[in-house]
């Protein structure tokens, strides 16, 4: 299982969690205490980190938020060779990825088809056919979150294939 695919309770056992002071809006309350949440994922050494509300609780939910697209983003693992997983299917069970950027499985389901890209050297067609999508709908799944487009952007050039308009 990838990590950006585990529960949350499950994940933030595998981290480091710091918490700090950071500058910026806030008011005294920012200021004086430690709201700012650092998490390091310890298997992988991947990190995020929330500074931006008031709440200690908040700026952890939203780390783990960007942990887990920072790990499907930086974390590769061989696919599962019995194909697209429950979660990928129920996505696209009607042909198209159905997912919106802020939802808690779109680092997963993005983790998912990274893998499968990384196998087929990602060359789109084959991958999205070993998903059962449509080129398309894979590219439209990526193009929907800057860091995650400019990851499938990166990865492809870095094995000489095209660019991805």
């Amino acid at each position: 299982m990838h990590p950006a695919a585990l529960p949350d309770a499950a994940l933030l056992a595998e981290c480091d969690e710091t918490r700090t002071r950071r500058s910026g809006p806030g008011g005294q309350h920012r200021n004086k205490v430690e709201t700012a949440v650092i998490l390091a994922h310890r298997p992988t050494g991947i990190t995020a980190e929330a500074s931006e509300r008031r709440s200690q609780a908040e700026n952890r939910r939203v780390a783990l938020g960007r942990l887990r697209l920072t790990l499907a983003l930086g974390h590769r693992l061989p696919p599962d060779p019995a194909g697209p997983s429950a979660l990928w299917k129920q996505r696209t069970a009607t042909g198209r990825i159905v997912v919106a950027t802020d939802h808690a499985d779109y680092p997963v389901l993005v983790a998912e088809a990274l893998d499968q890209l990384a196998a087929a050297g990602y060359e789109i067609t084959p991958a999205a056919e070993a998903l059962g999508v449509s080129g398309s709908q894979l590219v439209r799944l990526f193009r929907r979150e800057p860091a995650a487009w400019t990851s499938l952007r990166q990865a492809r050039a870095a094995t000489g294939l095209p660019p991805l308009h």
